[in-house]
């Protein structure tokens, strides 16, 4: 029986630090909200400021690989 308790209590514990860190992820995806708010405000374009976020999180290679990728598609539809 007791070791069922603890188990229950070990349980509920796990599951409010989940519902915590919820309410902390929602908090900070405002916060970034609000950032690109604030920049789109100030003339910037959000979308190529969310790009540039995304290619940052990208090894150099993996980047160097995807704009290679994008020209020879470009070329190949005569867009270049």
């Amino acid at each position: 029986m007791a070791n069922e308790n603890a188990a229950a209590e070990d349980l509920r514990l796990g599951i409010e630090r989940v519902e915590r860190l919820e309410e902390e992820k929602q908090g900070i995806a405002d916060d970034i909200k609000d950032v690109y708010a604030e920049y789109k405000a100030k003339g910037f374009d959000t979308k190529q400021m969310k790009e540039i976020v995304r290619l940052r999180k990208l090894q150099p290679h993996e980047r160097q690989e995807m704009q290679s990728i994008l020209e020879t598609y470009l070329s190949a539809l005569g867009m270049d």
